[in-house]
C-alpha cells in the first residue's frame, strides 16, 4: 500500500493514513482503506483497530483540487466508495479508536464520526464538517452517522454553521469523547482500544450492529439518491466556483 500504513502490536492494528501533506483522500486511499479493513475484518488475532493520520492532519478530507478535471460519472463512483468505506468502519464487528493527530475536517470528520471512540489531540488542531462552508451538501450516511454520534439537534449545529471546533468544543458537543496532549495520544487511543477489546468479539459485533440498526435501515433506503443530489449540487456552478478556490497546504 502506498498511502496507508498498517502495524500490529498484541492484537492491536494501528492504521494510519500517509499522504502528504494533509492525507487529503481520493480514489486509491480510499481503496487501500477499504482493503486494510475487509483484511483486519477477517484477521481472527486482530481485536481492535486504532485509526489515525501521519503528521498534522488526521485528514483533509477529498482531494478537492485532484478532483476538478473528474467527470461527474467517474466522482460519483467514488462517493459511492467512500460511501462504502464509512458504512464499513461505522458496522466493523471490532472496536474502532480515531486518533485525531491533527486537523480532521469534512471527510476526515466523516471517518472519524463512523468510529467507535474519538481521541483528539489538544492546541492547534480543529475538527469540522464545513461542507456548507463550500456550497456542498453531505448525504444520508454522514448525516445519520453524525446523529448517532451527537444527536440530531447538536448535529443541525455542526453542519449548518461549518465551524471549525477546538479539541476542547468538540468535546463538549461529544464529538469527541477525551482530549490528549500530543504525546499521550498513542496511549490514550491504545488504552481506549483495549478496553473495548477486552468484551466478547461476538458479543461485541451483535450490540453494535443492534446499536446502529436504524440508522443503518436509513441509509440503506436512502444513500443512492442522497449521493446523486450531493454530486448534483458538487457540480453546480455556484459550488464549481467555491471549490476552484481550494488549495491545500501543509
Amino acid at each position: 500500500m502506498e498511502y496507508v500504513q498498517l502495524s500490529v502490536d498484541d492484537g492491536i492494528a494501528t492504521v494510519a493514513i500517509n499522504r502528504p501533506k494533509v492525507n487529503a483522500m481520493n480514489e486509491q486511499v480510499v481503496s487501500e482503506l477499504r482493503d486494510v479493513f475487509l483484511e483486519l475484518a477477517r484477521d481472527t488475532g486482530i481485536k481492535a483497530v486504532i485509526l489515525t493520520g501521519k503528521g498534522s492532519f488526521f485528514s483533509f478530507g477529498f482531494d478537492i483540487p485532484g478532483f476538478m478535471d473528474y467527470p461527474k460519472d467517474a466522482f460519483h463512483r467514488f462517493i459511492m466508495s467512500f460511501s462504502d468505506l464509512v458504512q464499513r468502519i461505522f458496522v466493523f464487528p471490532k472496536p474502532v479508536i480515531a486518533a485525531l493527530n491533527g486537523h480532521t475536517v469534512a471527510g476526515g470528520c466523516v471517518l472519524a464520526i463512523a468510529c467507535d471512540r474519538r481521541v483528539m489531540v489538544t492546541g492547534k488542531a480543529k475538527i469540522a464538517l464545513n461542507e456548507l462552508t463550500l456550497g456542498a451538501s453531505v448525504f444520508t450516511s454522514i448525516a445519520e452517522i453524525l446523529k448517532y454520534t451527537v444527536g440530531s439537534r447538536k448535529a443541525q449545529l455542526l453542519l449548518y454553521t461549518g465551524k471549525m471546533n477546538s479539541a476542547e468544543e468538540a468535546l463538549t458537543l461529544g464529538l469527541v469523547d477525551k482530549v490528549v496532549s500530543e504525546e499521550d495520544i498513542n496511549d490514550a487511543a491504545v488504552s481506549a482500544a483495549r478496553e473495548l477489546a477486552g468484551w466478547d468479539v461476538f458479543a461485541f459485533g451483535s450490540v453494535k450492529r443492534l446499536l446502529r440498526k436504524d440508522a443503518l435501515d436509513r441509509i440503506e433506503n436512502h444513500e443512492k439518491d442522497s449521493v446523486s443530489d450531493f454530486v448534483d449540487i458538487w457540480y453546480s456552478e455556484n459550488t464549481w466556483e467555491k471549490l476552484k478556490k481550494i488549495e491545500i497546504r501543509g
